[in-house]
C-alpha cells in the first residue's frame, strides 16, 4: 500500500509539472496580445500559479520518492530478516 501512495504521490507531481509547463504556453501566448491591464493581470496570476504548482509537485515528487525507497528498503529488510531467521 506505501509503494501504491507513492507512486500515485509521484505520478501527481508529473502531473502538475506538465500543467504548470502548459500553463507557461499559455502565458507565453497571451504575452503577445496588445498591451492591457487584463494581459497583465492574467500575467501576474498564472505567474504565482506556476510557481504554486511547481511547489506542490516538488513536495510530492519528494515525497514521493522518498516514501517509495522507504517501502523498498523495507521490504528488502524484512527479506533479509526471514533469511537470516531460517
Amino acid at each position: 500500500m506505501t509503494k501504491l501512495l507513492a507512486v500515485l504521490q509521484a505520478g501527481l507531481a508529473v502531473i502538475l509539472f506538465l500543467i504548470a509547463a502548459a500553463t507557461l504556453v499559455n502565458m507565453v501566448l497571451i504575452a503577445m496580445r496588445p498591451e492591457t491591464i487584463s494581459v497583465v493581470n492574467t500575467i501576474i496570476g498564472q505567474t504565482v500559479m506556476i510557481v504554486c504548482l511547481v511547489a506542490l509537485g516538488r513536495i510530492l515528487w519528494r515525497k514521493g520518492i522518498a516514501r517509495f525507497n522507504a517501502a523498498t528498503s523495507d521490504s528488502t529488510d524484512s527479506a533479509v530478516d526471514k533469511a537470516i531467521d531460517a
